[in-house]
């Protein structure tokens, strides 16, 4: 057997957090979203205090050339400049005891800062979630925090004295006993388990720092008994965390402020932004490299080209990071990106399919601007019609990594802003060809349920061409963002041919296709129910006059006098018809 590439140790986790508190353990979800809720917290200590297992954890060592680097996680300054090991595995269980036991503040899901305070009863060694019932209990101390606090603090005697006052003044105004000797001796043995958890012996895995992201990868895998996968922005981000905290917390930021509306914040109506977005946008324009896994072997200090990893290079690769990052989180550069994406039809979050086409198209938007010039103009209207181009077909979705990279590799090859756009175009051209919206998107129409690319891009398509909701006056537009009730909007997707309708007929296999659907205002939804097409047809026909119901039904791509047609033969001319109306609105953009 070669040589293992780990050490196996059992450490106690009172050591274990004093490292990760010291900064000799990097820790950087102590910065990040801890996804555990109090039950599990409460849980955990209670599984240890009655010695039963909670798994292992597992460090990397840091590599030899990391020394002389500072940095900082978590809310205080550390005595060591930079960790001598990182946290692979375990890192939600180390951040919720150190929120627990020693009341350090972490993240939510939404990036607020939140405290984790778990109650205690030393009396029967009781855990519950905090709150103003345990608050209101002299039995439980409200936060085990307190009582490792007054340990560290050499003020544990009088902590106790003070626990045992205030249950005998509860109890005096019950009129029961006062605490017994005997439960003096329950309290003080209570408080001491509590504390003997800093003791509590924890299986550790050091791997050796010759280890490389890939090894690191693949041992997380074969040893976690969940089945995790160890994702390549994990890495990423423990290494901003080490290196360039300040570059962690910016895309932190941006992505905590893409979740919740305000003013001046990367809040837009399509995609709540994750950091792997912004880290693919960032390497993309930075290094042009379209996969994820470079961006990891860039910030340790490789040379794609020579394949030699040096502390020179990773300084000069941090710097080109850090400065394709600050375009990448410029508000108005991303706003302006937005809008075009807007201008393609692409106005609300059910419409974006792929989120990684949001990040892609934006690194070529950021290329266009400051790399080859491109006036505001030009490059806002190019970005709306690859976005469009790209959204429809699909083109980032299975092989995205690898259309992303032989892009950036081709835009490295021109030199001028006139290459940039003609690249683009033929790019385009090769997507969107005749036989896309003759065959192909009518074949992608011919499916279950009202979602994916082609029905996104025929939803975009009558934005783009001002479509107002069927047998409406309100643009479709206006009723697909949120409206008046909070997340709940304005539009329906309605059965052209009901589903009640076509089961009297026998016609349920088909009811859900693609192409029995259109976008309308619910309350016109809730009028037009489950009648026969022939009926409320008629009665809207009727109100709308003859000029208005033609242009009605070209705006939904409907086959006029569609209520009298059979039903797969309405579906396969409206197939049709929709993918003309989507080369229509692409021929205006």
């Amino acid at each position: 057997m070669s040589n293992p590439i780990y050490d196996a140790r059992s450490l106690s986790i009172g050591s274990v957090l004093d490292d990760v508190r010291t900064g000799r353990i990097g820790l950087p979800d102590l910065q990040r979203p801890f996804v555990w809720k109090n039950d599990k917290v409460r849980d955990l200590l209670d599984s240890m205090l009655r010695g039963y297992p909670i798994g292992y954890i597992m460090l990397w060592d840091s590599p030899a050339d990391m020394d002389g680097k500072s940095q900082y996680i978590g809310d205080n300054n550390k005595v060591y400049k930079v960790p001598k090991s990182l946290v692979i595995d375990g890192q939600q269980r180390l951040t919720a005891l150190l929120a627990a036991l020693y009341g350090i503040e972490v993240r939510d899901s939404s990036y607020k800062t939140r405290s984790i305070r778990i109650a205690f009863n030393p009396l029967d060694r009781s855990f519950k979630n905090a709150d103003a019932s345990t608050d209101r209990d002299p039995r439980y101390i409200s936060s085990v925090s307190e009582v490792f606090a007054a340990y560290h603090d050499m003020t544990l005697p009088a902590f106790r004295q003070a626990f045992v006052d205030g249950l005998n003044e509860s109890n005096a105004k019950k009129g029961e006993e006062p605490v017994s000797t005997d439960q003096q001796y329950q309290i003080e043995n209570g408080l001491n388990e509590l504390l003997s958890l800093e003791r509590y012996p924890i299986p550790t895995l050091e791997i050796s720092a010759q280890a490389d992201e890939e090894m690191v990868s693949d041992i997380f895998v074969r040893v976690n008994s969940q089945g995790q996968t160890l994702k390549q922005d994990d890495f990423i981000m423990t290494l901003l965390s080490v290196y360039e905290p300040h570059m962690r917390e910016s895309i932190e930021k941006f992505c905590a402020d893409s979740h919740v509306p305000a003013k001046g914040t990367s809040y837009n109506p399509l995609v709540e932004v994750t950091p792997t977005h912004v880290i693919r946008t960032t390497v993309g324009v930075g290094f042009k490299r379209g996969r994820l896994r470079y961006a990891y072997q860039i910030l340790r200090g490789r040379d794609l080209e020579t394949k030699v990893t040096s502390e020179a290079k990773r300084e000069e690769n941090f710097a080109t990071f850090g400065d394709a990052l600050s375009k990448m989180l410029n508000l108005n550069d991303w706003h302006a990106f937005i809008t075009a994406l807007g201008q393609a039809g692409y106005i609300c979050s059910e419409q974006a399919t792929s989120a990684n086409a949001i990040a892609f198209c934006y690194a070529f938007y950021l290329i266009g601007k400051y790399e080859f010039g491109m006036d505001a103009l030009a490059i806002r209207r190019l970005a709306s019609r690859w976005f469009f181009a790209s959204s429809i077909t699909s083109f980032y979705v299975g092989s995205f990594e690898t259309n992303f990279e032989r892009q950036l590799n081709d835009v490295k090859q021109l030199s001028s802003a006139g290459e940039f756009e003609a690249y683009f175009e033929r790019e385009i051209a090769a997507q969107l060809t005749d036989d896309f919206f003759r065959i192909t998107m009518p074949i992608a129409l011919d499916s279950n349920e009202a979602m994916g690319p082609a029905w996104q891009g025929f939803v975009a398509s009558q934005v783009i061409l001002g479509a107002k909701s069927l047998f409406g006056t309100v643009p479709l537009s206006q009723i697909l963002t949120i409206g008046a009730s909070g997340t709940k909007k304005a539009v329906d997707k309605h059965h052209i041919f009901p589903d009640n309708f076509l089961k009297q007929k026998g016609q349920l296999a088909k009811r859900s296709n693609k192409a029995n659907f259109t976008l309308i205002d619910y309350a016109t939804n809730i009028y037009i129910s489950d009648d026969d097409p022939a009926e409320y047809v008629g009665r809207y026909r009727a109100e709308l006059g003859q000029e208005e119901y033609e242009r009605n039904c070209r705006e939904h791509a409907l086959p006029l006098d569609f209520e009298n047609m059979a039903y797969e033969e309405f579906l396969e001319e409206r197939r049709r018809l929709m993918a003309q109306l989507a080369k229509t609105a692409f021929e205006r953009l």
